[in-house]
């Protein structure tokens, strides 16, 4: 079993571990609920509880009246029927007892947020450009984007960040070593998490962006609590990662966009690999040629953009042409992994939002009549939220 370039915030059991890991996803959560999710005795959830009280992790909350809080699909609340009269207290953990730095590497850019304990945002969205793509020079961004973070975090009152997250396109060993960044353009395996820490002086955690994503969304967002749940990205490609239980499936080939060269339109435009009507065609470089051919001139991605966005005829039939393929994908992962929900998101995720009616239609052309519609959703596209994933990555690896 690796072991994680991240120390672990306290020490206990496996079930330390876990019980601190529930608290996060579900909190305020009591102590009777936590016992049933977890299938531990009440006397053993308060032995726990206790100690992570005490190690400064969780404290107590009064639980917010009205309607609870997210919790595992399917899950049944058995009453709890004692103290009757004492109201009844929940356990959340403590969102200033750290701070992390969550970095997203684009082929461009670099963008990096700060984040609480709980995985809130707690500063700006720091952005730098990529002149030089070497990872010394990166790794030099990343100081800098490290220390401009922590400033304005301890500025504003929150402790020094303990450990970074940062997220790339590509393939990672271990949360340490890159060895596939094709937007990069890096030719050996870097050694990324020891680079970073040797220059910031912390522990830092190395992780897929799309990954990332969905491990983000089960702690902290629309995926929580969910049997299953998948993230899908188009943009400068095409990627996906699914979830059970919240947690990820792992698979060593996952993060090398297998996804983007699966069939959605027999008539569609062929990839560099010859594969006619992929996925790929989903991408930016693949829509900003298909665009030129249609207006019988070189155009760029950003070029077909705004023209979607002034409802220009040939852009608009596009943009219904990519969200029908869109659809198509959409009901593949549906039919074949069977989240309960499906993100579609993405620096070109925008165009989802413009064709949702040939985005529904692409779903249902390939799922049967009876099935269950599929649960998707489209969040707005915002570096800062990636940055944040990469951290939410940490965060996870922290509490253990």
């Amino acid at each position: 079993m690796a072991v994680s370039p991240l120390p672990q915030w306290f020490e206990g059991s496996e079930y330390t571990h876990k019980v601190a890991a529930c608290i996060m996803k579900y909190g305020p959560i009591s102590r009777i609920t936590l016992a049933q999710i977890l299938g531990l005795s009440q006397g053993a959830v308060s032995r726990i509880t206790s100690d992570l009280i005490y190690a400064g992790v969780i404290e107590e909350t009064p639980m917010p009246s009205g309607k609870a809080g997210k919790l595992p699909k399917g899950f049944v609340q058995k009453e709890n029927t004692e103290r009757r009269g004492r109201p009844q207290t929940g356990l959340q953990v403590i969102a200033n007892a750290r701070s992390f730095v969550g970095m997203k590497i684009n082929a461009t850019h670099i963008s990096a947020v700060a984040v609480n304990a709980i995985g809130q945002i707690i500063t700006g969205c720091h952005d730098l450009e990529i002149e030089d793509a070497s990872p010394q020079t990166v790794v030099a961004l990343i100081k800098q984007l490290t220390t401009d973070c922590s400033d304005e975090a301890e500025m504003a009152g929150w402790p020094k960040p303990c450990a970074v997250g940062i997220s790339l396109g590509g393939h990672i060993v271990d949360g340490t070593v890159v060895t596939f960044a094709p937007f990069m353009h890096w030719s050996q395996p870097v050694e990324l998490s020891v680079m970073v820490r040797e220059a910031t002086g912390l522990p830092t955690g190395i992780y897929n962006d799309i990954d990332s994503l969905v491990v983000d969304a089960c702690l902290f967002g629309p995926g929580v609590g969910l049997d299953s749940f998948a993230v899908l990205t188009f943009g400068a490609g095409v990627g996906y990662s699914l979830t059970f239980n919240g947690e990820l499936v792992s698979c060593p080939d996952k993060s090398y966009g297998l996804v983007g060269h699966i069939l959605v339109d027999p008539d569609g435009p062929r990839c560099v690999s010859g594969h006619k009507g992929c996925a790929q065609c989903l991408s930016d470089n693949s829509i900003a040629a298909e665009y030129s051919q249609i207006i019988g001139h070189p155009a760029s991605f950003d070029d077909f953009a705004r023209d979607a966005r002034a409802n220009k005829p040939q852009a608009t039939n596009l943009v219904n042409r990519t969200c029908f393929r869109l659809g198509t994908l959409v009901a593949t992962i549906a039919n074949l992994a069977m989240p309960d929900k499906i993100m579609i998101a993405g620096e070109s995720s925008f165009i989802a939002k413009f064709g949702i009616d040939d985005l529904r239609n692409g779903i249902n052309m390939y799922r049967h009549s009876q099935a269950a519609p599929v649960d998707f959703e489209i969040p707005d596209h915002d570096w800062a939220l990636w940055a944040k994933a990469a951290a939410s990555q940490a965060i996870r690896q922290y509490v253990g």
